[in-house]
């Protein structure tokens, strides 16, 4: 335990679960020690785990220690202090070995099976009498039943917690213990089988756990990680912990192994006592009697045996007869936990056994078995450190099922047309295998397989195969199991001949030692055959012949450990499984060389210039082989050597390096290339070029504000130092318009401070810089102006018109008085008093556009510069020249009634001017009214006329000729196609030429009245016409506005109105047969009514017969006699009639015709079923015969031949059979759909009225 802890929190100790008690204070005269010598003696405190010991230290303040730990302490008195006692408990004081403990323990009796619920009781007192804590190595072993101290972490308590638990409340407790009283007297009879019974019980979990005890003087458990706590030592100075308990207790659970406890031991010379055997002896009893439960577990029940599985359950153990049931008030102990193991051995109930199952069910699937094998299972129970003996082992075997899956065949022997497979038993699974199956591919290279044996037989011999061809085997057993799965598919080949020699060897890649060749397979071999090949190598003048160098299939072979620029012969040899070919023809191959090494004596030769220096070097010490074909020579100004420029590239052995820096440290190097590769770099060899002056400056340029007596300077170091730190800049000053220049500065500053300047005056100035090496070249000159003034008044602009609406102003730049104009500022205007600024800017000119033509304007310029504005210039008059007129602006067109007045007026003035011409003078003896369908009128506003009057308009009609007219706003435009839009723009004309046109706009005229269509018959009866005519659908349209009047003339020559309406046909009904009637048609729309069409004349065609009714027949004996109705000419025109017949399932044939009204058919057959039908014919003179339709048809049955007592009951019903079905007429047929109509509707009408508005 840490000998300073943190404090605890307010929380943890305002807990209700954390009990706290405080002691009284100790005795006036407290009772000495045994062995008491000295003043001061060791106090030991033991906490347990979870557990908490309360002390106040000089400070006042109380310190909480929590367990596990022993706390050594100094007593300055040497007695031991003071344990306050709850009701219901004792103070018991024991000395065992020299050390006195103190134990706190109930009053009720004592059972050697009970065992007490946790508790929480308040802790024990602070001890303020206890100065220091000092560490001792006695560590004791506390007993099982001893007071606890308070729960939770260290810390300081402060002293406003601890009044609430003064010793004269009464302490709060979670509840009372149930133990029974405890005395030296109740343990005294189990020490010695006690002792024994620990003992042997810790040397099983010592074995068990591997966990050795520590000895006597402090020597503690050393407990591994994840292995359990062991049992608790009964050897002197083993300390207790969390895991102690649990053990010691024999399975308790975990409320029962934290069972709150306190002891407080002091080391002495009391007696030897017989409280720590007897503390023992309870634990062991507890331990026996969970140890005798767990062996007494039951033999498992296997059940659900298959061939590779089975399912085992077990029962947990129970209750011993030495567990005594709790008695009233006592609480039930709780059921501990159990975990159980499953082993299993199939080498017999004495064989080995392998745990495969652990866990706290009690069932478990036993999986991954051998079939038809003998298996014993046993299982054995834990709990907590305890563990029980096996159960009695049960046995069972496993089913048995189909062979394993076989390995795959093997190739015994071969030749090219058969091959001999051989293959090896599988396992059987406890039946004996009866057959194989052997399947193959049959050569197809497919994943179909068929079998080709079937038999007990490990081998099979296959003939009449192809050589050199690939087969796929695979192989499955079977047994009265069933059939094991296929074994994979091997590939197998059958033999060929001996391959042919291969070509030789080709070259891929050469190296200094090695060589990178291929070939090819020998023509004309099957890809089937498998080829490896033999490659042979001689080196030149060795004298020792061909040599392999490489044996197997691959097509390529890298050949290494060869001398460099050597020449090498190769051959190659193919083989098989029926021999070897002959060598390929011989290849010779020429190692390359290797790289040479670097250069030396890499020097500068001569002395380095500022651009540049010279290098030489020797040529390298091993060439490689191969002459250098040329040296490499980089270089870099990087210290670090980072990045490398080639500066030189041939067979010289010195180059020159220049357009360098002057000042600048650079590094070179130098390498080589050969045949055989590039030699390394050699070191780099650093270079100083020496400085040379700075390079020129920038010009210097102005700080702020130029002032009128004073200009400051301020400029940059030079882009090129030269490669040397500048020292010093020289300034030199131009006066106004002078050459020649003087020093006004010389320093090391970057700026300075020039005055005794004039105003308003341009000065230059340039600069050089200087370093070791001196000064460098003048900077370009930099011109500055000081103190601007405002400029003078510009002379007046001069204003050039370019057109009457457009106008040019220039002018010149005054005098500017030191600083440069700016900005202008140009006022215009149509009085002098309102001109405005039209323009601002720099140029020295404007264009002003937009302005009216013929109008007076006045203009002025002003200049501005940094200083100031200047003032305006003399005012200037200018007039714009005339121009054409305005576009017209606004265009309206005339009502009718207004076309109508002007109409005359423009008649009469026409006339007037215009005498001579005829048409007119017609016009005005009888004036017109123009119509809205062919003219137009039109009504303008005049525009301006910018100086030159208006002579006349130009009126444009987009694809017609313009129209000119007068001075006047007011135009009717005629002969205008009707119904059609113009897009119409007029333009005024004057003196000077025509203005623009004014905007387009669109006016249309009116349509004319329409043209009649023409009238056509598309279908026609006897009794009606319908009639069509133009182009159009036969419904109207919703957006036609054409529409229609159809006329028809009478008896008497008039015409009747048959439609008015858009449609475009129309059934004209209730006609007579072959008669003509006459019909006219007009078209009218919104423009008017058209004029009427002509005549048209259609013939109504004559009408047939009427349909028949269905005619009687009469069968007498084997003939029949047909009877139909009869019909009366038809307007003069004789009417015959036409009988068919159907015999069976033949088609109708006609039997008679002409104008008798029965017919009797002959010679019938009295098995045969017939169908009679008649239509009438009517005979016109001049047109071919009319036929009319059918009558509905009639059967005659063929005759039954009956009993004599059946055929006068079954006579009416043949009777009736024979009578001819009638058929409903058209006009019966029409009438039936419209009752059936009408009843629908007054249904319909009935369940909306009851169900909708009701």
């Amino acid at each position: 335990m840490a000998d300073h802890t943190s404090p605890l929190e307010s929380g943890q100790l305002l807990s209700p679960d954390i009990p706290m008690l405080t002691s009284p204070p100790p005795p006036p005269h407290p009772p000495n020690i045994i062995n008491g010598d000295g003043p001061q003696q060791v106090i030991l405190v033991q906490v347990n785990p979870g557990e908490a010991f309360t002390i106040q230290r000089d400070d006042g303040q109380f310190q909480c220690i929590t367990g596990p730990a022993q706390v050594p302490m100094m007593s300055p008195n040497g007695s031991v202090p003071q344990i306050y006692v709850p009701p219901g408990y004792v103070q018991q004081i024991i000395e065992e070995n020299g050390v006195r403990r103190v134990l706190v323990l109930p009053q009720t009796e004592f059972h050697p099976g009970g065992h007490s619920p946790l508790h929480h009781p308040p802790p024990p007192p602070p001890h303020a009498h206890l100065q220091a804590f000092i560490p001792h190595p006695h560590i004791m072993h506390h007993p099982a039943h001893l007071y606890s101290g308070m729960a939770g972490g260290t810390g300081d308590m402060n002293a406003q917690y601890i009044s609430q638990y003064h010793p004269a409340h009464t302490p709060i407790y979670s509840e009372q213990d149930t133990h029974q009283p405890h005395g030296r007297a109740a343990f005294a009879h189990r020490d010695e089988r006690a002792s024994k019974t620990y003992e042997r019980l810790q040397k099983k979990l010592k074995e068990r756990q591997g966990v050795g005890g520590g000895g006597g003087g402090g020597g503690g458990l050393a407990l591994s990680k994840d292995s359990p706590p062991p049992s608790p030592q009964k050897t002197r100075g083993t300390p207790p912990t969390g895991g102690d308990l649990q053990n010691g207790l024999g399975g308790k659970g975990v409320e029962e192994l934290t069972k709150p406890t306190t002891a407080v031991t002091s080391p002495g010379k009391s007696p030897p006592g017989r409280g720590k055997e007897v503390e023992s002896g309870e634990l062991d009893e507890e331990a026996k009697a969970l140890q005798e439960r767990l062996n007494s577990i039951c033999k498992p029940v296997v059940t659900d045996i298959q061939a590779r599985g089975a399912s085992l359950s077990w029962l947990a153990p129970l209750r011993t007869e030495s567990d005594e049931e709790p008695k009233e008030g006592e609480e039930i102990p709780l059921e501990p936990s159990f975990t159980y193991e499953v082993s299993v051995s199939y080498n017999g109930k004495d064989g080995k056994y392998k745990t495969t199952y652990s866990g706290v069910e009690l069932s478990a699937t036993l999986q991954d078995l051998r079939p038809a094998t003998d298996y014993h299972v046993r299982v054995h129970v834990m709990c907590n450190c305890l563990q029980g003996v096996p159960s009695e082992p049960v046995s069972f075997t496993t089913l048995s099922c189909e062979p394993d899956t076989p390995s795959p065949p093997r190739k015994a022997s071969g030749t090219k047309s058969s091959l001999v497979l051989q293959w090896k038993a599988p396992c059987d699974n406890g039946s004996k295998i009866q057959n194989y199956i052997l399947q193959w591919d049959e050569g197809k290279g497919t994943s179909a397989f068929e079998r080709c044996y079937y038999g007990p037989q490990k081998q099979y011999r296959l003939t009449k195969l192809l050589p050199a061809s690939r087969y796929s085997f695979r192989l499955a057993a079977k047994n009265d199991m069933g059939v094991s799965e296929f074994s994979e598919a091997v590939p197998i080949m059958t033999s060929c001949s001996v391959p042919a020699a291969p070509q030789n060897p080709e070259l891929v890649q050469p190296g200094v030692t090695w060589f990178c060749l291929r070939w090819h397979r020998p023509a004309g071999s099957p890809k089937e055959d498998d080829i490896s090949y033999v490659l042979e190598m001689e080196e030149e003048g060795s004298g020792y012949g061909f040599q392999a160098s490489y044996d197997g299939d691959e097509l390529s072979h890298t050949v290494r450990n060869l001398h460099r620029s050597t020449t090498y012969r190769f051959r190659v040899i193919a083989y098989n499984a029926e021999g070897k070919s002959n060598p390929s023809p011989v290849s010779e191959f020429t190692t390359a060389p290797d790289r040479p090494t670097c250069p030396c004596r890499l020097s500068v030769k001569g002395k380095p210039h500022p651009t540049s220096f010279r290098l030489t070097w020797d040529p390298p010490k091993d060439n490689g082989g191969s002459d250098v074909t040329k040296y490499v020579v980089e270089l870099t100004d990087d210290l670090s050597g980072s990045s490398w420029n080639q500066v030189y590239s041939g067979l010289a052995m010195e180059c020159l390096c220049d357009g360098l820096i002057p000042g600048y440290s650079y590094q070179a190097r130098v390498h080589c290339i050969s045949a055989g590769g590039e030699s390394p770099m050699t070191e780099a060899l650093q270079v100083q070029t020496p400085p040379v002056p700075p390079g020129p400056c920038l010009p210097p340029r102005v700080v702020g504000k130029p002032k009128a007596r004073e200009v400051q300077l301020r400029w940059a170091p030079p882009l090129v130092d030269g490669g040397s730190v500048v020292t010093s800049y020289s300034v030199e000053m131009f006066a106004t318009q002078a050459e020649e220049s003087r020093e006004v500065y010389q320093g090391s500053e970057l700026d300075c401070t020039l005055g005794s300047l004039l105003p308003g005056r341009t000065y230059g100035f340039r600069l050089r810089a200087a370093n070791k090496a001196g000064f460098g070249p003048f900077s370009e000159r930099s011109d500055v102006t000081t103190g601007p003034g405002a400029p003078e008044a510009c002379r007046p602009p001069h204003v050039n018109c370019k057109s009457p609406t457009c106008a040019v102003i220039s002018w010149e730049v005054p005098h500017c008085n030191g600083a440069a104009v700016s900005e202008y500022r140009l006022e215009w205007g149509a009085a002098e008093g309102t001109m405005q600024i039209c323009y601002t800017g720099a140029a020295l000119s404007h264009e002003l556009r937009g302005l009216l033509p013929a109008t007076s304007y006045f203009c002025r310029v002003q200049a501005l510069n940094v200083a100031g504005v200047g003032p305006f210039s003399d005012a200037v008059l200018c007039q714009t020249p005339c121009s054409v007129p305005a576009a017209v602006s606004s265009v309206h067109a005339l009502r009718e009634s207004e076309m109508r007045v002007e109409s005359r007026v423009t008649e009469r003035v026409e006339d007037e001017e215009e005498e001579e011409e005829e048409e007119e003078e017609d016009e005005e003896d009888s004036p017109l009214l123009y119509s809205p369908s062919t003219c137009l009128g039109l009504r303008w506003e005049a525009p301006r006329d910018h100086g030159a009057e208006i002579m006349s308009y130009l009126i444009d009609l987009g694809e017609r000729q313009p129209i000119l007219t007068g001075p006047v706003t007011k135009y009717i435009v005629q002969n205008l196609q009707p119904d059609t839009t113009y897009r119409i723009r007029i333009q005024a004309l004057n003196s000077l030429g025509a203005g623009p046109f004014s905007h387009t706009f669109k006016l249309k005229t009116k349509p004319l009245p329409p043209l009649p269509p023409r009238l056509e018959c598309t279908a026609s009866s006897h009794q009606t016409l319908r009639l069509k005519w133009g182009d159009g659908q036969g419904k109207a349209q919703s957006t036609d506005s054409l529409q229609y009047h159809l006329q028809m003339e009478d008896k008497i020559g008039r015409f009747i109105s048959l439609y008015k309406g858009p449609c475009h046909t129309n059934k004209v009904q209730r006609l007579n047969e072959s008669t003509s009637y006459t019909f006219r048609i007009q078209a009218f729309n919104e423009a008017g009514e058209g004029p009427f069409s002509t005549v048209y004349t259609f013939t109504t065609p004559r009408s047939p017969p009427a349909p028949l009714k269905a005619p009687r027949v009469e069968r007498v004996d084997e003939s029949c006699e047909v009877n139909w109705e009869t019909l009366p000419p038809m307007k003069g025109d004789p009417v015959i009639y036409c009988l068919q017949c159907m015999q069976g399932n033949s088609d109708f044939k006609q039997i008679y015709k002409g104008s008798a009204t029965s017919f009797q058919l002959p010679s019938l057959n009295l098995s045969t079923e017939y169908r009679f039908r008649v239509c009438a014919i009517r005979q016109c003179q001049d047109a071919p015969e009319i036929f009319g339709p059918y009558s509905s048809t009639v059967i005659l049955l063929p005759p039954r031949i009956d009993t004599p007592g059946a055929s006068s009951a079954t006579g009416s019903k043949a009777t009736e059979a024979q009578k001819p079905k009638r058929s409903l007429t058209d006009e019966q047929f029409s009438f039936l759909i419209i009752a059936l109509l009408a009843v629908t509707s007054i249904l319909i009408a009935v369940a909306i009225q009851y169900f909708v508005i009701e």
